[in-house]
């Protein structure tokens, strides 16, 4: 009972893991140097038809990796040239209570370890 319980939770797809990651951190690696720490967004709804009570999880994702994050902490990076002609990097920090990423911008999800 416990290897079927464990082969329910482990990923066997790759948007599995983002499932597992449901209100949890995550990092988002996005096209043109633009990084996303947040928290993928999941929203618990109760409601209560014909005297049932019943859970409705509304996740916030889909299989074109759209996602949906909160507390978001977006890290821009940028390339700048002096006068002399050396570049440095700039980083530019954002922060969002909520931000919708077009899945056609994502290039990597990954869990945030606890710490």
């Amino acid at each position: 009972m416990a290897d079927a319980e464990q082969t329910e939770s482990a990923p066997s797809e790759p948007l599995d893991l983002v499932r597992l990651s449901l209100d949890e951190m995550v990092f988002v690696k996005l096209r043109g140097d633009r990084e996303l720490k947040g928290r993928l967004h999941v929203r618990k709804l109760h409601n209560a038809i014909a005297r049932e009570s019943r859970l409705t999880v509304v996740q916030a994702y889909d299989s074109h990796c759209n996602l949906v994050l909160g507390d978001v902490e977006e890290t821009v990076y940028t390339v700048e040239e002096d006068e002399d002609g050396e570049e440095s990097v700039k980083t530019l920090k954002k922060q969002s209570e909520m931000l919708f990423v077009r899945g056609d911008s994502v290039v990597l999800i990954s869990p945030q370890p606890n710490t």
